[in-house]
């Protein structure tokens, strides 16, 4: 869907205002104009849900929004195909039963076979009818039970107990390495340079090219989630189901960024959590590791680690990251990042960063100290 921002008007407006309202997060006066008051509050309401704050409603918003007008109990859930149910009532309940001990898998706010699965063990173990779908007496029988688990989140923990017990090599892994945009007309950050015209798409190609070849020489199974010029763009979701039918391990999506301003510089990295406390421990761990390796070694402007709820973050079954590896618009950055050699430097960040995410932490070693080359040269070794 077109984006829809402040000066619009119609029935997408009115509903985006009726649902803001009642949040509690607009006073409905204009229901058909998008004006500041509008603007604002869905800047508060990206942000408390870990999306992108622009102010504007696109495809990932207006499903956040969408799905947030539903609380745990004001409807009957259960599982359908192929159109599943979706909203907070369901993230709702997928953590309540993570906290009770049951396996929903990530809390993706999506009313899924697994989910059915899990609610249909909890209705056995309390008495009832294992039909997989919450109604009343679903809902009284989890308001009266408290939580079995405790010390932690029990999805994450055992995310972290699955990643150590897999090994500390690389050998064997899969990894999906996913470049961001691409295809038709999606070429994300567009930046002319006198007769030359630097795309985000093209360079973020090439990067994934280059650590596909660097993992895959470190002996992992290696995938990328497009070639240099598809026919068509992925949405976010698309890739994150590409990614979960693989099997893979491990998800990197590299990105650029671009504002206005070209003081704007620096690498940022991203992995699932809401910013309240809901976090991927493991894709918590790989974004602090890759963003330091980069940082570290290529001396770029450190802007942090970031928890979001994107699409590709939030339905990927494996930890994943997404890095913005510098602004295009940066004069700064962008003379490195169209340098092959900086872009090499990168690559070796990541590479690092992926072999200390199988150290276990006692065996960690110091960002920076890993030599990448010594991972090809042990498995020429080994074999």
């Amino acid at each position: 869907m077109r984006s829809i921002r402040r000066g619009d008007t119609g029935p997408a407006v009115s509903e985006i205002r009726s649902i803001l309202a009642g949040l509690e997060l607009l006073a409905d006066r204009e229901p058909d104009l998008f004006d500041e008051s509008v603007e604002d509050a869905v800047r508060a309401f990206q942000q408390s849900r870990g999306l992108g704050v622009d102010g504007m409603v696109g495809d990932e918003t207006w499903g956040a929004l969408d799905g947030a007008r539903w609380r745990l109990g004001s409807r009957t859930l259960f599982h359908s195909v192929p159109g599943a149910l979706v909203g907070e009532d369901v993230r709702a309940l997928q953590e309540r039963l993570l906290e009770m001990g049951y396996d929903t898998g990530r809390p993706d706010s999506i009313y899924g076979a697994r989910t059915a699965r899990a609610v249909a063990q909890f209705q056995r173990e309390v008495g009832l009818v294992q039909d997989g779908s919450v109604g009343p007496q679903t809902m009284k029988a989890l308001r009266r039970l408290g939580r079995k688990v405790v010390g932690g989140r029990p999805q994450w923990l055992r995310e972290a107990e699955a990643f150590r017990q897999s090994g500390p090599n690389l050998v064997g892994k899969t990894i999906v390495i996913d470049p961001g945009h691409g295809g038709g007309d999606d070429t994300g950050v567009v930046v002319p340079d006198g007769p030359l015209r630097w795309t985000e798409a093209d360079l973020v190609f090439d990067l994934a090219a280059r650590l596909e070849g660097r993992l895959a020489a470190a002996g992992m199974r290696v995938h990328l989630t497009r070639g240099p010029q598809p026919a068509e763009a992925m949405s976010g979701s698309a890739r994150a189901a590409l990614a979960n039918s693989l099997g893979a391990d491990l998800l990197i999506s590299l990105h650029l960024d671009g504002v206005d301003s070209p003081a704007a510089e620096g690498v940022a990295t991203y992995h699932y959590g809401t910013g309240s406390g809901l976090s991927s421990t493991v894709g918590e761990r790989l974004a602090a590791l890759v963003q330091r390796e980069i940082v570290v070694r290529t001396g770029m402007h450190d802007c942090r680690t970031h928890a979001k709820t994107w699409d590709l973050l939030r339905l990927t079954r494996m930890p994943t990251v997404r890095v913005d590896l510098g602004y295009l618009t940066s004069p700064a950055d962008r003379e490195r990042l169209i340098d092959p050699m900086f872009r090499e430097q990168i690559v070796e960040a990541i590479l690092a960063a992926v072999q200390r995410m199988y150290f276990p932490v006692e065996r960690d070693v110091p960002t920076g100290s890993i030599d990448v080359r010594q991972l090809r040269m042990a498995l020429a070794e080994r074999g």
